[in-house]
């Protein structure tokens, strides 16, 4: 029986071959067809055209059982047609957390020049939009150099799907900005971040001024321009004045000069970059509750060579005392030193991710 099952999973894998180099095959007809579509001027979607194909699908089975799901499996291809067929139209689409002129918006568009910039709420809504295809990458922030990690974000790198295909550094000055005509000493509120608000906290402090925290910088930049209020600022990036019509009171108002954030671009997708791109990796992984179990995984990454630029740990939702723990490494995952490292990882791990094998660069 588990010879016949053995044969059974390996003709499956051998079909699921075939079906990859066809389906790849009829995305890049699809992708002919665009071109077409766009110099007579037709829309990407066509229902009529849709409802002949799903009908001709089912057609072409013979079983009635299985007749309905195949066309579940055509109207689904159909769907990844269109959305194949709408991102070489208008380009790729990137999702960040905010409002335009957050500091996520502001990173996506230099890594992104020509994409279209998608904005979403909060991050968990970011990441599931990028899960569900909405977007083809999305732009997070992972850590600030002076108010620490981002722990909702390294909590969705842990529980969901995506792979970090970039990890930008984007230096961070504050601006203090005013409605139209407001003078630094008419201040006596600022909103932001609460993020933005601790990275500032000198400031707030010695002109004494009282704090209301936004979702994210770039919306308390737009609560002060629609309030209209001349007491009342945001911390935000130098591009919210203009994009919400607010004068710059103060620049450079963060306590720490040294005040970078990293942002994560996630994607569906582990990229394949050029070996030489490749300049670090980053592993989540779960140890037993045991002594030394940590101390060997650590040992381990020394012994194999590798430099560990991070390391940092996390609650795991629903674990007594359990920790995930998230390591940042210089290097390749795909060298024969990486895949060694990472072999040997699983065997001592009780839970290994790799998160991520990536081009690490500043902006």
């Amino acid at each position: 029986m588990e010879k016949d099952l053995s044969a059974i999973r390996k003709e499956i894998l051998e079909i699921d071959k075939q079906m990859a180099a066809l389906f790849e095959q009829r995305m890049k007809l699809a992708a002919g067809v665009i071109d077409i579509k766009k110099e007579l001027g037709l829309p990407v979607t066509d229902p009529e055209r849709e409802k002949i194909v799903l009908q001709r699908a089912m057609d072409n089975v013979q079983d009635n059982d299985i007749k309905e799901y195949y066309k579940l499996l055509t109207a689904k291809m159909m769907e990844l047609s269109r959305d194949y067929q709408n991102r070489l139209q208008f380009g790729m689409r990137v999702g960040y957390s905010g409002l335009p002129g957050a500091y996520a918006y502001i990173t996506a568009r230099k890594l992104y020049p020509s994409a279209q910039l998608i904005a979403f709420p909060d991050f968990e809504s970011a990441y599931k939009a990028c899960v569900d295809g909405v977007v083809e990458s999305v732009a997070l922030p992972m850590e600030n150099s002076y108010a620490g990690d981002v722990g909702n974000v390294l909590d969705l790198a842990y529980t969901g799907e995506l792979f970090i295909n970039v990890m930008a550094e984007y230096k961070i000055e504050h601006y203090l900005l005013g409605v139209k005509g407001a003078q630094t000493s008419d201040i006596k509120k600022v909103i932001s971040h609460p993020q933005a608000l601790s990275q500032c906290g000198d400031f707030i402090r010695i002109h004494k001024l009282a704090t209301e925290p936004s979702w994210n910088t770039a919306a308390g930049a737009k609560a002060v321009a629609d309030r209209g209020d001349g007491t009342l600022a945001a911390i935000a990036s130098k591009e919210n004045a203009e994009l919400y019509g607010l004068d710059i009171l103060e620049k450079g108002i963060n306590t720490s000069p040294v005040n970078t954030t990293r942002f994560a671009i996630f994607s569906r997708i582990q990229n394949k970059l050029p070996e030489n791109e490749r300049n670090h990796f980053f592993l989540i992984f779960t140890v037993r509750n045991e002594c030394g179990a940590l101390a060997n995984v650590l040992n381990l990454i020394g012994a194999q060579g590798f430099n560990m630029s991070n390391l940092r740990s996390r609650p795991i939702k629903g674990a007594m005392w359990g920790h995930s723990f998230f390591a940042e490494l210089d290097g390749d995952a795909e060298s024969p030193e990486g895949k060694d490292l990472i072999t040997q990882m699983k065997a001592i791990c009780d839970r290994l991710i790799i998160a991520g094998n990536y081009k690490s660069v500043v902006l």
